[in-house]
């Protein structure tokens, strides 16, 4: 394996025998002996037939998966649950064994699989440093040498004398982490940990975690949090039903992942000289074009994609019972304008068809970085906004507009719209068009994401 590599997975995978009871588990442990016990006539096919009887179903939690992760790299892992995540990461910290396949690492692996995974819950916190510390390979020395900055870092003050059992979640992830990034590992791991933490402690992690890559530590890191992968990975894989699904920009995962995680998609198909008319029906001729009043919609299949301020990267996805046909930004003086200053008061203007009867419908709209961070996200049902009864008929139309100051930072912004419903607490996404928008926003004198309207003064001190 390349010096350069940290971790090589080579086509692994796992199969777990499920048994219906302990009986069928007692008669498969059984069959091996009788066989071997067989004798007499026909003894020999008594036998093949007892070793291949199978009182047990197979279920293949990984097939096949593969990646490398080099030295100093972050890769993240994002999935629905029982795609095999932990599977795949308790396979790499060695506490599982592959059925297929293998795995090679360089260096020393320290790993956050479960919350209070290592910990003796009647051992203090000290105590359990010790413990944690010693199994990653440190002496007794280097660990007295390391126990304040860890004691430091997890910050749980006098509970650090105390027996675990008596700890918080937050307070045995902290002391966990700690310890974990204290070491220095060549290889970190973090299955979710991150997730039962405060806001400020994540923040010390993440920037923890920056340093250590800096250093040259490459990191495994799975978390439900999509904006945390996207901002915090160098690329992303997306496993699904057990087999690596997408391997890329963690972006593009993300979207994917999104878009397997609420179900229901019926994408756009990419392929040369299909169109959405193609696929989906054209929308009724007998409405081409809307208006609210102010400004005109146009309601032809492709008219989205033809305004200024389109993103051909957008990712799109929905089961289209309702499409979304066009927009309109319009700055202060009615203008389509590319790029904008903070503080312009903006008029984003959707068109809607309706090719399905949706009840209560909900519109949205989230503005983000172009490194995939939001800034601002809200819709119709979040607002508690009042929508006309005969909204959502199949057949009709609907004009939805969002008026907003823009009060973001100089930047290149994405704007990412949507029409959803709900069935329960299920969201069924009809058609949503992540990134489709894009603006640039132009100011000087501050910088940062957010425009404040601060006001600075200064006053010389009378003695």
């Amino acid at each position: 394996m390349s010096s350069n590599v940290s971790i090589r997975v080579d086509g692994i995978s796992k199969c777990y025998n499920v048994y219906a009871s302990p009986m069928d588990r007692l008669l498969q442990s059984l069959y091996p002996r009788a066989a071997r016990m067989a004798g007499g006539v026909g003894a020999r096919r008594v036998a093949n037939a007892l070793r291949e009887r199978r009182n047990f179903s197979e279920f293949w939690a990984l097939r096949d998966v593969s990646f490398e992760v080099k030295r100093g790299e972050t890769v993240g892992i994002v999935g629905r649950n029982g795609s095999g995540k932990s599977t795949l990461l308790q396979m790499i910290a060695g506490t599982l064994t592959p059925t297929q396949g293998s795995i090679s690492v360089q260096g020393r692996i320290a790993a956050l699989l479960e919350l209070g995974s290592g910990f003796n819950p009647e051992f203090t916190g000290i105590e359990n440093v010790h413990l944690n510390a010693s199994v990653l390979g440190l002496t007794d020395a280097e660990i007295d040498q390391r126990m304040d900055s860890i004691l430091a870092f997890a910050d749980i003050g006098d509970f650090a004398k105390r027996p675990i059992k008596t700890y918080s979640s937050g307070m045995v992830v902290r002391l966990a982490f700690a310890v974990q990034a204290q070491v220095e590992p060549d290889i970190l791991i973090v299955d979710e940990a991150l997730s039962v933490g405060d806001a400020k402690f994540q923040a010390k992690c993440f920037a923890r975690l920056e340093s250590l890559k800096e250093a040259g530590t490459s990191i495994l890191f799975v978390s439900h949090a999509t904006e945390q992968v996207i901002s915090h990975c160098d690329r992303a894989i997306l496993l699904h039903d057990g087999l690596v699904h997408q391997h890329g920009k963690p972006k593009d995962v993300v979207h994917t992942y999104l878009d397997l995680l609420f179900g229901g998609s019926r994408k756009l198909a990419k392929t040369a000289g299909t169109t959405e008319a193609s696929i989906l029906g054209a929308t009724p001729e007998a409405k081409k074009e809307l208006t609210d009043g102010s400004y005109a919609l146009d309601m032809r299949p492709g008219a989205f994609e033809e305004r200024g301020n389109y993103s051909p990267y957008e990712y799109r996805w929905g089961n289209r019972a309702a499409q979304i046909l066009d927009f309109r930004l319009v700055g202060p003086n009615g203008a389509e304008p590319s790029v904008v200053l903070a503080g312009d008061r903006l008029r984003l203007t959707l068109g809607i068809a309706f090719n399905e009867t949706v009840f209560r419908p909900i519109f949205g709209l989230t503005i983000k970085t172009k490194d995939g961070i939001t800034v601002y996200g809200s819709n119709t049902e979040m607002s508690e906004t009042s929508l006309p009864s005969g909204i959502g008929h199949a057949g009709t139309h609907a004009i939805v507009s969002f008026d907003f100051d823009c009060m973001l930072g100089p930047g290149d912004y994405f704007f990412s719209v949507g029409v959803a419903s709900r069935d329960g607490e299920e969201a069924i996404p009809h058609d949503r068009r992540y990134d489709a928008i894009h603006i640039n926003v132009n100011d000087t004198g501050f910088f940062g994401l957010a425009k404040i309207n601060m006001t600075m003064d200064a006053k010389e001190a009378l003695p």
